[in-house]
């Protein structure tokens, strides 16, 4: 894959990518979990050499960890309400 494909497979500048590569800038991690979805794996294996590519799947939590990661804590706090909504009625022994 070329810095230019993977540039337009993450959403982001080849520019952007060159300076990664090089190491003239660094990657936070919404950018780390852009290249790492459009490399198709987990942004752990990024950062190592020692897990063979593709065996780190930890599937929707990882997911969604990586979403919530990138909130506000206001917003955080808002989904959790939510997500106690939610989960209430399965908590009291209730079904939906």
């Amino acid at each position: 894959m070329t810095q230019e494909q993977l540039a337009e497979a993450a959403g982001i500048s080849s520019d952007m990518i060159a300076k990664v590569e090089t190491g003239a800038s660094g990657a936070r991690f919404p950018l780390i979990e852009k290249l790492a979805a459009a490399l198709d794996v987990d942004p752990a294996e990024l950062f190592t050499a020692e897990v063979p590519s593709g065996h780190l799947k930890r599937g929707a939590l990882a997911d969604l960890t990586t979403q919530l990661a990138g909130l506000s804590d206001a917003d955080v706090k808002w989904l959790t309400g939510i997500i106690d909504a939610a989960l209430a009625p399965k908590n009291q022994g209730g079904s939906k």
